[in-house]
């Protein structure tokens, strides 16, 4: 059978000489825009399956070296056979437990490899729980978004997804699936959320792989969100912050009383520990940090414009040099 030759750096447009990050990087750009869902053009699926097998090959330190192997002469199309000594390679394992190939975004079934992909390392490799008995199906990745109120206090939620599956002629479809899903108190922007057996089916006697949700927490009106910690603005004004005092300021889950020192600068932060995103696990509990805003009375009464002036010419504070 004549198989052509796959030039995997230039499916990826990436040198022979590209670092893994370079390459990771390369594909997931790829992947958003040869994505079926979002790529329009009629070899879109052919394309994404094209750069997903490229990726397969240029990310796994073995295969790559293994590929490379083969030299650099040939070209894109050209006929080509596999060289003596490739026929074992399918009995060799490779990749680190848990690091074979995953389609990122959502993307397509996978998992459908090219003639000269399995000519070089065969139908039945062994690759992140993949062994001679079937391939195991691949991961998939899908986003949610949560507010920031869930993301603390933790909720439960059904979602709906698009989710990729295989007909019985082995066309990729798209149809919607109902997770019910529990967000754990504390849960913080990024985390990834396992579904287990609900990725791609799995050839052969293989099980099938991993659904993983990354969650995204909204951004919120009155708290900022950084890794475990939580900021917020507290507004005083000017004698409050000269003289001191005691006021409200909101947390999460209510409201508490704090002492501002006299003299307390605009821009000032002061720290409440433990009030940021809850603990679980061996993390400890963020922590809330308060950043003072000084206000100034935009309108003054007659008395107001009185007293300031009494203060201007009594005060002996100067902010500026000179003046």
């Amino acid at each position: 059978m004549s198989i052509s030759y796959k030039d995997y750096y230039e499916i990826l447009g990436v040198s022979r000489t590209a670092t893994a990050d370079e390459i990771k990087k390369t594909y997931r750009r790829l992947a958003r825009q040869c994505h079926p869902d979002v790529c329009k053009d009629k070899d879109a699926e052919n394309r994404f399956k094209e750069i997903g097998e490229a990726y397969e090959v240029l990310s796994d330190p073995q295969k790559r070296q293994k590929y490379d192997s083969l030299g650099a002469g040939w070209k894109e199309g050209q006929e080509f056979r596999p060289p003596p000594g490739w026929e074992g390679f399918q009995e060799e394992s490779y990749g680190a437990p848990g690091g074979g190939f995953r389609y990122s975004f959502g993307e397509g079934e996978g998992g459908v490899f090219s003639d000269f992909f399995e000519s070089l390392f065969g139908g039945e490799f062994r690759a992140a729980g993949q062994f001679a008995g079937g391939r195991r199906g691949q991961d998939h990745e899908a986003e949610i978004t949560i507010s920031l109120k869930e993301a603390y206090f933790g909720v439960k939620k059904s979602i709906s997804l698009h989710a990729p599956e295989t007909d019985r002629h082995g066309r990729v479809i798209r149809k919607d699936k109902i997770f019910n899903i529990s967000i754990q108190p504390g849960t913080t922007d990024g985390t990834k959320l396992r579904l287990a057996g609900h990725g791609g089916k799995g050839a052969g006697k293989a099980g099938p792989g991993d659904l993983y949700l990354r969650i995204h927490v909204a951004p919120d009106p009155v708290f900022k969100l950084d890794g475990r910690d939580l900021y917020t603005e507290l507004l005083l004004a000017p004698w409050e912050a000269a003289l001191g005092c005691k006021v409200t300021a909101e947390t999460m889950d209510g409201d508490v009383k704090i002492n501002i020192p006299e003299g307390t600068q605009n821009g000032k932060k002061l720290r409440l520990k433990g009030k940021g995103m809850p603990s679980h696990g061996q993390k400890p509990a963020g922590d809330l940090y308060v950043e003072i805003k000084i206000a100034i009375p935009e309108h003054l009464s007659e008395k107001e414009r009185e007293l300031f002036n009494e203060l201007s010419k009594v005060s002996r504070f100067r902010p500026r040099k000179g003046s």
